[in-house]
Parts: C-alpha cells; structure tokens; sequence
C-alpha cells in the first residue's frame, strides 16, 4: 500500500484576501477581486482590468527581505511562512533533512526581468541590480522558501504554464511517497500583472475586455463570456506522510490522495476540444487515489472563462466520471480570483481542500447564461454531504499540459 499524504498547513495571498480565512469567506461569499488597472501604463491596453492582491507583499514582509525578492517570490513567501505556521511547524520544526519544496511557477521574475532591461537600455549596465538573476530566475521563490524554512531534501521549482501549481503538488506528493521526504511544501506563485504579458495575452485574444464592469468580466460557462482576467498572488500547502503528521500530533485537513498528469500535444495554446487529456488526468488522479468515480462530489475546474477551454473540460469532466457527474457540483473560483497562471492550480486546489473541509462549495459567479454542459454548476454556496467523499481540482496549461489532483476528505 502506497504512503498516505495528508494536507496539515495552508497559506495564500489572493486577489481576494491577504490569508487564507479572508480569501475563504471571500471565495464563499462570492466576492470579486478584479478592478480597474490604476497604473498609468494601462491606458494604452486594450484591457484595463486585472485582479491584484488584495494585501501588498510589502505590508507582511520585512522591507529588507522583501527588495532582495521579485513580487512572485515576495508573494510566494508570504504563502509559505502562513502555511508553515500553520501546520505547526514555526514552533516545531522538523528534521530538515525529510523537508522539501516544490515551488511553481508559470512565468516567474518577469517584473524584475524587464524592470532590470529598461535600466540597462536607459541608463547603462551599471544601473543593473546585482540582484536580478536570483530575483529573476524561476526557482528564485522556491529557493527563498528552502532558505527561509531549512529545507534540505530537495528545492524544486516545476514550470508547466497554468498547471504548473498542480504539478507541484503532484511532485510533492510523489516526493513523500517514494520515501525522499517526509514534508513538502509545495504550491505556486505568479506576479505578471505587467503591460507586457498583458498585452501579449491580448493579441493572443485571451483576456476579458469588459474594462468597464470589472467584477463581471471573468465568467466561466457563461455564454456571455470573452477570455481570462489575469491575477497575481501565491498559496501554498504543506504535505506530510500520515504516519509523520500522526506521530506529531498534526491537524489534517485532507487527504492528498493522487494525480494525474497527462499532455495533450494538439495545440501550443488550444485545449483538445474533446479534452481527451484532461479526461486521462482525472482518469489517473483516481486510479492513483483508489477511489470510484462515484466518491467524486465536487470539482474545481480550471474553467478559466474561454470560450472553447471551458467547454472542453466540461466534456472531459463528463467522460472521467461517466453517470457519476450527475450529481457532481462544479465551480471555478477564477470567477473571484481571475487566472493566477502558475499559482492558479495551488489557490484552488486550497480552495478544494477547505470545500471538503467545510462542506461547502463556493459559488460561480457571473453565470447569468449558462452554457449547458450537462454537470450542476454552484451559481450560490452549495453544500457537501457528510461522511467520506473527494474532490479534484484541475489544472491545464498552454503547451497542453494537464494536472488533476484528488483530495480525499479527513
């Protein structure tokens, strides 16, 4: 029998809340986070909206560590040294040795990247920081997270477009069973919220540009719908072998029970529209838990308000779980949070994680014309049955990459 994983600390800062009991009630409470963009650089944009953290970075960390940090390790810290504190390990910290990271993140320095090349071509390559390759580099926040909690089995850092929170979490789980580590701290980070990618995804025709109603532009399943908001912010989990958590004593929250990662190799940014793919994710994250189809209650889709993404997911959600998906309750919390690109599969799968806790699905948002997709969608919180039952949570990214994680309740 495979080691069991469980879920023992969390911690986020969303476009929503600045913790995770403010980014909870928010989410439950069906409260948007997107607003106008009040940077002067977002007049010349086609879109004027994102959803930026609700809490600065700067509020919460030392100002000294915090300039030595571009914005998504600075984000990515706040997560871990919440989630760390509360699993408990703060006052108690384990063996460093059996403590490991997996850090995500889809994009990573890219404020500090551009930041650093506008003071080179302005004023010279003296202006340059010195600091910019460790703040820029895509395990910058990873290795902070190491450097900060002693972290000495391993500091990972998977990038896989929006899956790549996911995948963090699939590697630490994998890290803990295959006996290399018996704490994982895993999650994903993102900070792009940059005239660039911004208008980058613009050509790309992806984002929302309903600018002027900035807390109805992300809708996913609405047919109303016109692309992605993009967000920023960071949340983490921390993963223990049950035998570990026990011994110590641990509050679990969940069970971390499988994965699974498939690719779709159709598109370098358009799902398979049968979502093929993710159909053989959630097919392997089950297979993985041990559990039926029939254990399944609740998803977190990815669902990231596209027109031909949200469709497909609900095609493959439909196939993995066959007669089973009548009675599944779907939501996508990007209705509230906007698409947090490689820190989107960490924040719900938190998000997940405290549905099964709580027993109660957040809502989606926005859906005034919903498309039929055969699967209830939570339009208001919808509650959970008791007794034993599981979730997944869905990640996909450009590229074709597809995570599914299934989390079995405490």
């Amino acid at each position: 029998m495979s080691t069991r994983v469980v879920v023992t600390g969390l911690g986020t800062t969303s476009p929503v809340g600045g913790d995770v009991p403010s980014t909870w009630a928010a989410l439950v409470g069906g409260v948007s986070g997107v607003a106008p963009l009040a940077h002067d650089w977002a007049e010349q944009l086609g879109t004027r909206i994102a959803a930026e953290v609700a809490v600065d970075p700067g509020e919460v960390l030392d100002r000294v560590k915090a300039r030595r940090l571009d914005r998504s390790g600075q984000l990515a810290l706040v997560a871990a040294l919440e989630a760390w504190a509360d699993s408990g390990f703060a006052d108690a910290a384990p063996d460093p040795l059996r403590v490991g990271v997996a850090m995500a993140s889809g994009i990573g320095g890219v404020t500090t990247l551009l930041s650093n090349y506008d003071a080179l071509k302005e004023k010279g390559p003296r202006r340059v920081s010195p600091l910019a390759i460790p703040m820029l580099m895509p395990n910058g926040p990873a290795a902070a997270i190491g450097l900060t909690i002693g972290a000495k089995a391993a500091v990972h850092t998977p990038v896989s477009a929006c899956a790549s929170g996911n995948e963090a979490i699939a590697l630490g789980i994998d890290q803990i069973r295959l006996g290399r580590a018996d704490v994982m701290v895993v999650g994903g980070t993102e900070a792009a919220v940059h005239p660039l990618p911004i208008a980058a995804f613009g050509q790309m025709m992806a984002l929302s540009k309903r600018n002027d109603e900035p807390e109805r532009a992300s809708r996913p399943w609405d047919t109303g719908r016109d692309g992605f908001v993009l967000g920023e912010g960071a949340a983490v989990l921390v993963l223990e072998s049950e035998e570990h958590a026990r011994a110590r004593g641990a509050t679990v929250y969940a069970e971390a029970a499988g994965a699974g990662i498939t690719a779709d190799s159709h598109d370098i940014a358009q799902p398979d529209p049968e979502g093929l793919g993710a159909t053989r994710a959630m097919t392997m994250a089950l297979q993985q838990a041990g559990l039926a189809a029939e254990d399944v209650h609740h998803v977190n889709a990815h669902a990231t308000s596209t027109p031909q993404g949200d469709l497909a997911e609900a095609k493959a959600i439909r196939a993995a779980l066959g007669a089973a998906a009548d009675r599944v309750v779907l939501t996508s919390t990007k209705s509230m949070t906007g698409h947090l690109l490689g820190a989107a599969g960490a924040l719900e799968s938190v998000a997940t994680v405290l549905a099964l806790r709580d027993r109660v699905v957040p809502p989606t948002i926005n859906l005034e014309d919903p498309e039929d997709i055969g699967i209830e969608i939570a339009r208001g919180k919808h509650p959970l049955p008791d007794g034993p039952i599981a979730a997944l949570n869905n990640s996909f990214g450009f590229g074709g990459h597809n995570v599914a994680i299934a989390f079995r309740s405490a």
